[in-house]
Protein backbone atom coordinates (compact mmCIF):
# COMPACT_ATOMS: atom_id res chain seq x y z
CA UNK A 1 0.00 0.00 0.00
CA UNK A 2 1.76 3.57 -0.93
CA UNK A 3 2.02 5.61 2.14
CA UNK A 4 0.34 8.43 0.48
CA UNK A 5 -3.01 6.47 0.60
CA UNK A 6 -2.07 4.66 4.02
CA UNK A 7 -1.72 8.44 5.29
CA UNK A 8 -5.05 9.52 4.00
CA UNK A 9 -6.87 6.35 5.23
CA UNK A 10 -5.42 6.40 8.37
CA UNK A 11 -6.48 10.57 8.85
CA UNK A 12 -10.34 9.91 7.53
CA UNK A 13 -10.33 6.39 9.65
CA UNK A 14 -9.29 8.19 13.05
CA UNK A 15 -11.77 11.28 12.01
CA UNK A 16 -14.64 9.51 11.59
CA UNK A 17 -14.20 6.43 13.84
CA UNK A 18 -11.98 7.54 16.21
CA UNK A 19 -9.86 3.62 15.43
CA UNK A 20 -7.92 2.57 12.42
CA UNK A 21 -9.48 -0.06 10.45
CA UNK A 22 -7.81 -3.70 10.40
CA UNK A 23 -6.67 -2.77 6.49
CA UNK A 24 -4.72 0.36 7.58
CA UNK A 25 -3.60 -1.65 11.09
CA UNK A 26 -1.88 -4.01 8.66
CA UNK A 27 -0.31 -1.90 6.39
CA UNK A 28 1.50 0.10 9.19
CA UNK A 29 2.73 -3.00 10.73
CA UNK A 30 0.57 -2.49 13.70
CA UNK A 31 -1.18 -5.17 16.05
CA UNK A 32 -4.60 -4.28 18.04
CA UNK A 33 -4.09 -4.58 21.80
CA UNK A 34 -7.29 -6.55 23.02
CA UNK A 35 -9.82 -5.59 25.30
CA UNK A 36 -8.57 -2.12 25.12
CA UNK A 37 -10.41 1.00 23.13
CA UNK A 38 -8.80 4.29 22.35
CA UNK A 39 -10.37 7.20 24.77
CA UNK A 40 -11.38 8.74 21.65
CA UNK A 41 -13.19 6.34 20.23
CA UNK A 42 -15.75 5.69 23.55
CA UNK A 43 -15.32 9.63 23.59
CA UNK A 44 -16.40 9.69 20.12
CA UNK A 45 -19.11 6.95 20.53
CA UNK A 46 -20.58 8.36 23.13
CA UNK A 47 -21.13 11.53 21.80
CA UNK A 48 -22.51 10.23 18.47
CA UNK A 49 -25.13 8.14 20.87
CA UNK A 50 -26.18 11.14 22.57
CA UNK A 51 -26.64 13.36 19.94
CA UNK A 52 -28.31 10.73 17.84
CA UNK A 53 -32.13 10.58 18.87
CA UNK A 54 -33.62 7.19 19.39
CA UNK A 55 -36.26 6.09 16.52
CA UNK A 56 -38.48 3.90 17.05
CA UNK A 57 -40.69 1.78 14.70
CA UNK A 58 -43.88 3.45 15.49
CA UNK A 59 -42.50 7.66 14.34
CA UNK A 60 -42.72 6.80 10.60
CA UNK A 61 -46.78 6.07 11.65
CA UNK A 62 -46.73 9.24 13.45
CA UNK A 63 -45.52 11.36 11.23
CA UNK A 64 -47.37 10.69 8.20
CA UNK A 65 -50.26 11.10 10.96
CA UNK A 66 -48.89 15.04 11.56
CA UNK A 67 -48.94 15.36 7.55
CA UNK A 68 -52.41 14.04 7.65
CA UNK A 69 -53.11 16.45 10.50
CA UNK A 70 -50.98 19.29 8.78
CA UNK A 71 -52.78 19.15 5.55
CA UNK A 72 -56.28 18.33 6.28
CA UNK A 73 -56.93 18.42 10.10
CA UNK A 74 -57.44 14.70 9.85
CA UNK A 75 -57.04 13.90 13.36
CA UNK A 76 -59.04 17.06 14.28
CA UNK A 77 -62.02 15.76 12.43
CA UNK A 78 -61.65 12.08 13.76
CA UNK A 79 -61.57 13.82 17.32
CA UNK A 80 -64.68 15.57 16.97
CA UNK A 81 -67.57 14.59 17.92
CA UNK A 82 -70.06 14.87 14.26
CA UNK A 83 -73.78 13.15 15.91
CA UNK A 84 -74.97 16.88 16.50
CA UNK A 85 -73.94 17.80 12.12
CA UNK A 86 -76.31 16.55 9.41
CA UNK A 87 -75.21 14.22 6.98
CA UNK A 88 -75.30 16.87 4.59
CA UNK A 89 -72.75 18.81 6.29
CA UNK A 90 -70.63 15.74 7.05
CA UNK A 91 -70.84 14.66 3.61
CA UNK A 92 -69.25 18.20 2.07
CA UNK A 93 -66.52 18.19 4.91
CA UNK A 94 -65.52 14.95 4.36
CA UNK A 95 -64.89 15.54 0.26
CA UNK A 96 -62.60 18.37 1.05
CA UNK A 97 -60.86 16.19 3.84
CA UNK A 98 -60.66 13.20 1.52
CA UNK A 99 -58.83 15.56 -1.31
CA UNK A 100 -56.26 16.91 1.15
CA UNK A 101 -55.53 13.47 2.48
CA UNK A 102 -55.27 11.64 -0.76
CA UNK A 103 -53.03 14.72 -1.78
CA UNK A 104 -50.62 14.33 0.90
CA UNK A 105 -50.98 10.42 1.34
CA UNK A 106 -49.46 10.49 -2.66
CA UNK A 107 -46.99 12.84 -1.53
CA UNK A 108 -45.21 11.09 0.98
CA UNK A 109 -45.70 7.45 -0.58
CA UNK A 110 -46.42 5.42 -3.71
CA UNK A 111 -48.50 3.18 -3.68
CA UNK A 112 -49.41 -0.10 -6.62
CA UNK A 113 -52.10 -2.33 -6.24
CA UNK A 114 -50.95 -5.88 -4.67
CA UNK A 115 -53.08 -7.60 -7.66
CA UNK A 116 -53.53 -5.45 -11.07
CA UNK A 117 -56.95 -6.54 -12.24
CA UNK A 118 -60.35 -5.78 -11.94
CA UNK A 119 -62.35 -6.12 -9.15
CA UNK A 120 -65.08 -8.86 -9.62
CA UNK A 121 -63.46 -10.93 -11.77
CA UNK A 122 -61.28 -14.17 -11.72
CA UNK A 123 -57.39 -13.48 -10.20
CA UNK A 124 -54.78 -15.49 -10.01
CA UNK A 125 -53.28 -15.25 -6.35
CA UNK A 126 -49.74 -14.17 -6.68
CA UNK A 127 -48.69 -15.62 -3.74
CA UNK A 128 -49.81 -17.93 -0.95
CA UNK A 129 -48.62 -16.12 1.70
CA UNK A 130 -51.17 -14.53 3.78
CA UNK A 131 -49.72 -10.96 4.26
CA UNK A 132 -49.90 -10.45 -0.01
CA UNK A 133 -53.10 -12.52 -0.73
CA UNK A 134 -56.13 -12.46 2.34
CA UNK A 135 -58.36 -15.29 1.04
CA UNK A 136 -62.15 -15.13 2.15
CA UNK A 137 -65.62 -16.80 2.14
CA UNK A 138 -65.35 -20.65 1.57
CA UNK A 139 -61.71 -21.42 1.76
CA UNK A 140 -60.22 -24.71 1.47
CA UNK A 141 -57.49 -26.32 3.24
CA UNK A 142 -55.60 -25.80 0.57
CA UNK A 143 -55.55 -22.29 -0.51
CA UNK A 144 -56.40 -22.73 -4.13
CA UNK A 145 -54.44 -20.94 -7.26
CA UNK A 146 -57.14 -17.40 -7.56
CA UNK A 147 -60.80 -16.29 -6.83
CA UNK A 148 -63.06 -13.66 -7.40
CA UNK A 149 -60.97 -10.15 -6.38
CA UNK A 150 -62.46 -8.33 -4.01
CA UNK A 151 -60.35 -5.78 -3.27
CA UNK A 152 -56.97 -5.53 -5.13
CA UNK A 153 -54.73 -4.43 -2.20
CA UNK A 154 -52.13 -2.24 -1.79
CA UNK A 155 -48.45 -2.22 -1.41
CA UNK A 156 -46.25 0.81 -0.75
CA UNK A 157 -43.51 1.06 -3.89
CA UNK A 158 -42.05 4.16 -2.39
CA UNK A 159 -41.43 6.27 1.05
CA UNK A 160 -40.69 9.48 0.74
CA UNK A 161 -41.07 11.28 4.44
CA UNK A 162 -39.16 14.42 5.69
CA UNK A 163 -36.30 13.63 8.38
CA UNK A 164 -37.66 14.47 11.79
CA UNK A 165 -35.13 16.74 12.59
CA UNK A 166 -34.62 16.38 16.66
CA UNK A 167 -38.76 16.59 16.72
CA UNK A 168 -40.97 14.13 19.01
CA UNK A 169 -42.87 12.37 16.94
CA UNK A 170 -44.95 11.84 19.17
CA UNK A 171 -46.20 15.20 18.75
CA UNK A 172 -49.01 14.83 16.00
CA UNK A 173 -49.49 18.58 16.53
CA UNK A 174 -48.78 21.77 18.47
CA UNK A 175 -51.07 23.26 20.65
CA UNK A 176 -51.63 26.65 18.71
CA UNK A 177 -51.49 30.07 21.00
CA UNK A 178 -52.58 33.21 19.61
CA UNK A 179 -50.98 36.18 20.98
CA UNK A 180 -53.13 39.44 21.22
Amino acid sequence: MSRIVLAFRSFFNILFSGTLSDGVLNGLRLTRRSGVAPKASVTAKAATAAAAPAVRVSDGALQLLAILQRDARLVDFLMEDIAGYSDDQVGAAVRELHDQCRDSLRRAIVLEPVIDGVEGTFAKAPSADSNVVKFIGNVPAKPPSGGTLRHKGWRAVKIDLPALAGKDAAVIAPAEIEIE
